[in-house]
């Protein structure tokens, strides 16, 4: 790999870039940066975290005027969480310099954005639907833009945005540079590249695995009652830094959220019915270590790109073959270490093995966690937490408490008596009751493995009787056949429409543009109804 000195970029991007702490480029970074900073069109294959943010926006932030008044960059993002994280990084990197960047997406007041906007950003980084918004409102011009970025092309696909993502690069001059990043290369990708790229160099950073090899992969086979005393058990065991817990509904997060917190743990729970303002405060609280466990939802923890996460519980097991990949891809990034722990219930084990076969990685079968070995390993964080307080000299105002402690109870009861309050040991006897899931069950299906998943024949299953099956469970891929819960059919859309229904910046082509922040949360509820009774 190369440092970034080698790039030929300007003194003052390269000082954000190492006070970033980046010192040598990823292969994205490597392949890309040379080809974007030459003015080629690009194409470039990878994944989330595998540092595609820097490809595009050091030599974007690199190549703009300060002086410019004018939009003269524009970067696409499938969701605002995304959009969110992509301008903080470009905000980074281009500080020293003075670049000014923009986030633009549904959830946030209009005339919020429209008073920002008159402070003539160069940069705009939006989701499609608000991005077209304004551009009717006249609020944002695209005549002067001379780079135009795509970020995770597939997702906005996914999402439905393909009309919007053309009629933006339409309003575009033909004059320009544009970057496509894609973690995947479908048909529908390859003719929108085709249609708005010229010549346009491709490189690919895709690893051999469909899973990434730095994660470590077991699963528990546990009753569904006895999930919650289990995921406790995990917790003190492994000591997670930072952990993602994932629910299939958001009933099921609001509870393990909740019964999490009356068990001691700091937690909180992230789904679409949260207010923007509600996520992006779950969201801070988790980067900044005040929280130590995050309770989501599939789709609410999509375009998530957060450090540190060192473990991912999978408390109901996903859906699909790619949501287990999604999900298990938010731990072991950058180089480090992860560790992805699944719940399955004796009911879906044959799921499970499928997921497997898709993956093609094996999950190593192991036990519920004991009593003996939770208390063991809580209490051993708790007394290394302890001793660093001891050691950084942290606690000379308690010392005339502790004294007078000292003269009254014997020492060794004081030590033991604070690491039970500590460890949380005075709340393990509450009582816990979770409303029970379905089980996803398996049905007989032929695949091709060499298709990561894409159906051959039969059905990719998952149904779990009487509530018609989940967004895989056993329906064709054109849509959706069952009735919802009041008995009527649900609109005949592809599946993963429900399934990745959670944010308020999916703008389907049946739906009006206004409609881009109502529809939202009563989406995704759709999408659920589908998957409990």
């Amino acid at each position: 790999m190369k440092t970034f000195y080698e790039f030929g970029l300007e003194p003052k991007v390269l000082r954000a870039i190492t006070e970033m702490g980046f010192e040598e480029s990823t292969p994205i970074q490597d392949k890309a940066i040379p080809i974007a900073m030459d003015g080629r069109d690009l194409i470039g294959q990878a994944q989330t975290g595998t540092g595609k943010t820097a490809a595009f926006g050091i030599p974007l932030v690199n190549k703009i005027d300060v002086k410019e008044e004018k939009i003269v960059a524009l970067i696409m993002c499938p969701t605002r969480e995304l959009a969110i994280q992509v301008a903080e990084e470009i905000e980074k990197l281009g500080r020293f310099k003075g670049i000014r960047s923009l986030p633009i997406y549904g959830g946030q007041d209009i005339v919020k954005q429209i008073r920002a906007l008159r402070k003539k950003p160069q940069i705009i980084i939006g989701t499609p639907g608000r991005l077209l918004d304004h551009i009717n409102r006249k609020t944002i011009k695209l005549d002067d833009v001379t780079n135009v970025i795509l970020d995770e092309a597939d997702e906005m696909l996914d999402m439905g945005f393909l009309d919007d993502i053309q009629s933006i690069l339409q309003l575009c001059p033909a004059e320009r540079q544009t970057m496509l990043f894609s973690a995947t290369m479908p048909a529908n990708i390859r003719k929108l590249a085709d249609r708005f790229l010229t010549n346009p160099e491709h490189v690919s950073v895709i690893p051999k695995q469909i899973s990434a090899p730095l994660i470590d992969q077991a699963y528990i086979e546990v009753n569904e009652r006895q999930k919650f005393e289990a995921l406790c058990r995990l917790i003190d065991m492994e000591a997670p830094d930072l952990a993602i817990i994932f629910g299939r509904t958001k009933r099921r997060v609001d509870e393990l959220a909740e019964a999490l917190q009356k068990r001691g743990y700091s937690a909180e729970g992230l789904h679409g019915d949260l207010s923007q303002n509600q996520r992006d405060n779950v969201m801070r609280k988790f980067r900044d270590n005040s929280i130590d466990v995050l309770v989501a939802t599939d789709v609410a923890a999509r375009g998530l790109d957060v450090s540190g996460v060192s473990h991912v519980i999978n408390f109901d097991l996903p859906q699909d073959p790619e949501s287990y990949v999604h999900r298990i891809g938010r731990t072991g990034r950058a180089g480090k270490e992860g560790t992805a722990w699944t719940f399955v219930t004796p009911r879906e084990i044959d799921h499970l093995y499928f997921i497997e076969k898709v993956t093609r990685q094996k999950i190593a079968r192991k036990p519920m966690p004991s009593l003996a070995e939770a208390i063991e390993g809580k209490q051993k964080l708790t007394a290394e937490r302890v001793l660093e307080v001891v050691q950084k000299e942290e606690h000379n105002e308690f010392k005339g408490t502790a004294i007078q402690l000292l003269e009254q109870y014997d020492s060794v009861h004081l030590l033991a008596a604070a690491l039970k309050l500590l460890t949380g040991g005075d709340k393990k006897d509450v009582q816990i009751d979770l409303t029970p899931e379905e089980p996803l069950r398996a049905k007989k299906r032929r695949v091709d493995v060499r298709s990561s998943g894409r159906k051959v024949g039969g059905s990719y299953g998952g149904g779990s009787g009487s509530q018609g099956g989940s967004s895989y469970g056993g329906q064709r891929r054109g849509g959706y056949g069952d009735r919802d819960r009041n008995g009527s059919r649900g609109p005949r859309k592809d599946s993963r429409d429900f399934q990745r229904s959670d944010n308020k910046d999916r703008d389907y082509k049946s739906r009006p543009r206004s409609s881009e922040g109502r529809s939202y949360a009563r989406s995704e509820e759709h999408g659920e109804n589908l998957v409990r009774s």
